[in-house]
C-alpha cells in the first residue's frame, strides 16, 4: 500500500509540474502578444499626437536662445537709452562693453564674440558721425544679416507713457499682413521672432504675457511699438453690463504704449553673419549724408541766387536817370 501512494504521489506532482510548465509557456505567449500589440500603440499614439495641433509644453527651457546686444564706440545719449531700453524687452540677452571695430570691421569681431559667448543671435547697434544709428540684426555665425537705418527714436524716459508690464515677461508678437505677402518681409519675420521672443522657461524671464511687440510696415519702413495688455474690471454691475454688450466679455481689454517707439529702414539683407551674398537690397533707401549733401547745396544756391538779385537791383537802379527839368532854376 505503501508503494502504491507513492507511485500516486509521484504521479500527481508530475501531473502538476506539467501544470506549472503549461502556466508558464501560457504566459510567455501573453507577454509575446503584448509586445506585439505596445509597437502598435506607440505607433498609433505618435500619430494621433502628430494630428493634434495643440501641443502641450512642460515649461522647461527647451529653445536656448541667447542673444547679445552691444554698441560701437562712440554712440550718443539716446542710442544708449535705447539701447538698454532693448534690453529690458529682451530677458534672454547678453550684454557686452562697447566695441571698437578697428581695421578689419565691426562684423568679424562680433563673430568671434559670440562664439565666446555662446549667443546664437546678435543685436549690434552702430553710430557714425554721432547722428546716424544703424541697427544690425543677425543670426551668429551662420547668418542671414539684416543692415536697418534707425529713426524717429523716443525711449521709455522721454516718453513717460502710462503702460507698465512685469520686467522679463514674455510677449505677443503682432506682425501686419504685409509680413505675410512681401519675400523679404517673410524673412524678416522669422529674424524678428528668434531675436525678440522670448524663450519659453528662461532662467531670467517671467511665466506671463502681458505685453504686445507690434510691428507694422507702412511707406517702405518698419514701424516697432510696444503695448501693454491692460484688462480693465468693471466697479459695478452697471460697467460689467456695458463691458458685456460691447466686447462680449465681463473685463474690457486694451492696449496702453509702454515703449520704445522706433522706425527701421531696412537696407540690405545678407545671406550670411554681416556680410556675404546680398539677397535684398532697398531701392528707395537715401543716405542720410546725401541727404544733408543736398540741404548744404540747397543752402548754396539761396545764397548764389540771393547775390545774383543784388546785381541785378544796383543795374537797374544805375539804369533809371531821371531827366533835367528846364523850369527846375525858374522857381528859385
Amino acid at each position: 500500500m505503501a508503494k502504491k501512494s507513492a507511485s500516486k504521489r509521484r504521479k500527481v506532482s508530475g501531473g502538476g509540474s506539467q501544470d506549472r510548465k503549461d502556466q508558464k509557456e501560457s504566459k510567455l505567449d501573453e507577454q509575446d502578444l503584448v509586445e506585439e500589440e505596445l509597437p502598435n500603440q506607440k505607433q498609433s499614439s505618435v500619430t494621433s499626437t502628430s494630428s493634434d495641433t495643440t501641443m502641450i509644453s512642460d515649461g522647461r527651457y527647451r529653445n536656448k536662445q541667447r542673444c547679445l546686444v552691444l554698441c560701437s564706440r562712440g554712440v550718443t545719449a539716446r542710442y544708449r537709452h535705447l539701447l538698454e531700453d532693448l534690453r529690458t524687452l529682451l530677458p534672454h540677452h547678453k550684454k557686452e562693453s562697447k566695441l571698437d571695430p578697428g581695421a578689419e570691421g565691426a562684423g568679424c569681431a562680433v563673430n568671434d564674440i559670440c562664439e565666446m559667448r555662446s549667443c546664437n543671435s546678435v543685436v549690434f547697434l552702430e553710430c557714425r558721425k554721432r547722428t546716424d544709428a544703424y541697427l544690425w540684426l543677425a543670426l551668429a555665425g551662420t547668418g542671414p544679416s539684416v543692415k536697418f537705418h534707425v529713426s524717429n527714436i523716443h525711449t521709455m524716459d522721454e516718453l513717460r507713457l502710462t503702460g507698465n508690464c512685469m520686467k522679463g515677461s514674455r510677449p505677443l508678437l503682432s506682425f501686419d499682413e504685409s509680413f505675410g505677402r512681401i519675400g523679404h518681409l517673410k524673412l524678416l519675420k522669422e529674424l524678428f521672432v528668434d531675436i525678440f521672443g522670448t524663450p519659453r522657461g528662461h532662467p531670467k524671464s517671467k511665466p506671463f504675457v502681458d505685453r504686445v511687440m507690434s510691428f507694422y510696415y507702412a511707406d517702405k519702413k518698419i514701424w516697432v511699438r510696444n503695448y501693454q495688455i491692460l484688462e480693465q474690471q468693471a466697479t459695478n454691475a452697471m460697467e460689467a453690463r456695458e463691458a458685456k454688450k460691447e466686447s462680449g466679455q465681463d473685463q474690457a481689454t486694451s492696449l496702453v504704449e509702454i515703449g520704445p517707439r522706433f522706425v527701421l529702414n531696412p537696407i540690405r539683407i545678407f545671406r550670411g553673419s554681416f556680410g556675404g551674398q546680398t539677397l535684398y537690397k532697398n531701392p528707395s533707401f537715401v543716405s542720410p549724408n546725401e541727404i544733408r549733401a543736398a540741404e548744404r547745396r540747397a543752402q548754396g544756391n539761396s545764397y548764389v541766387e540771393r547775390k545774383e538779385s543784388q546785381k541785378k537791383r544796383t543795374a537797374r537802379q544805375a539804369e533809371i536817370v531821371v531827366p533835367e527839368d528846364p523850369l527846375d532854376s525858374v522857381f528859385r
